[in-house]
């Protein structure tokens, strides 16, 4: 009866330390939590900003390939700047009734104008610059974060052919031929600070950092065999086939990586692009030229972000506008 009795009494013990471990711990993450909330607040944290966007401003979508969509009818303030999206998903005002001239930007992140007010994101500067030419010509953004050329062309053919585009244009970057696994939906990376910002430091920490293992990843993605690579050439070609038949103007607007633009090492890849365009009858536009030699610190939209600012956006349109103003009606 009395090892019973002290059997009881260790186990009782060690519930009660257990609970009390469970409750410290749970006490100590709710508190980090709170002050990593609170640090965070700030809006100067590119990683815990493009959470937010995406628990915000995204949806998953039923087609598994485009993975998600924007919530329409949605806004929010990311990086101190706003994003609001329209009815159709698009960032900006609504489409206009009238069809007249329309220019269909697609793209990702950049296209989106990530960190960028909407009055200076690339679309808004080329709609000005028409504007100034004296025409009035509607030029829409379905940019959408973490998309490859795969997820926003089929995008196009599933939600956005329905607006008529009398111009498309595919807005390029380098990572777009990225091969995107569909996302898992995971409670703790959804909904705690700190379970992002471990995460990924840990994926940083696996794939490494700096030039050279951006450089190893674009190698690596540019492999003719490699299955993105592939997608993304299927995808331009379909892309093409729909503007020929149905008699839309098709461009082709190359954004280099701007994390060294002073001693660039990825001509080879505008170059590979440049053929698939070519081959595809996109009218090529590459931006390179106009950014070669100036630094991330006069780009980046903040820190540590890869993503252009305004004076990126600015330069993109200038580059893009006057092969769209040639084709005028």
């Amino acid at each position: 009866m009395e090892d019973y009795s002290n059997l009881k009494k260790k186990l009782f013990k060690s519930v009660s330390s257990l609970l009390l471990f469970s409750f410290s711990t749970s006490l100590c993450l709710f508190a980090a939590e709170f002050v990593l909330r609170a640090k965070n607040s700030k809006m100067d944290n590119y990683d815990i900003e493009m959470w937010k966007y995406s628990n915000t401003l995204k949806i998953k979508s039923d087609n598994p390939v485009i993975d998600y969509v924007h919530r329409k009818n949605k806004n929010g303030i990311f990086q101190n700047v706003k994003i609001r999206i329209n009815n159709n998903g698009l960032r900006g005002k609504e489409v206009s009734d009238s069809i007249g001239r329309r220019i269909l930007f697609l793209g990702g992140s950049i296209t989106l104008g990530w960190g960028v007010r909407e009055e200076d994101v690339m679309t808004s500067e080329i709609e000005r610059m028409f504007l100034e030419k004296g025409e009035k010509v509607e030029v829409l953004n379905a940019g959408i974060g973490n998309y490859n050329t795969n997820r926003y062309v089929t995008r196009f053919f599933e939600d956005l052919s329905n607006l008529e585009p009398t111009d498309i244009v595919v807005n390029y970057f380098l990572r777009d031929a990225e091969d995107l696994k569909p996302s898992k939906p995971n409670f703790l990376l959804r909904n705690s600070q700190i379970a992002v910002t471990v995460w990924t430091a840990f994926k940083r920490q696996i794939s490494g950092t700096g030039q050279k293992s951006i450089e190893e990843n674009y190698r690596n993605v540019y492999n003719k065999e490699n299955y993105g690579f592939k997608i993304m050439q299927k995808k331009l070609e379909e892309l093409s086939y729909f503007a020929e038949i149905n008699n839309i103007r098709i461009y082709l607007v190359m954004v280099p990586d701007i994390h060294n633009l002073i001693d660039y090492k990825f001509d080879y890849i505008h170059e590979m692009i440049l053929d698939i365009a070519k081959n595809n009858n996109y009218i090529f536009i590459d931006t390179l030229p106009f950014f070669r030699g100036m630094t991330f610190e006069s780009l980046y939209a903040m820190p540590g972000d890869p993503h252009p600012n305004a004076l990126g956006h600015k330069i993109i349109a200038e580059a893009a506008f006057p092969f769209l103003y040639k084709n005028s009606k």
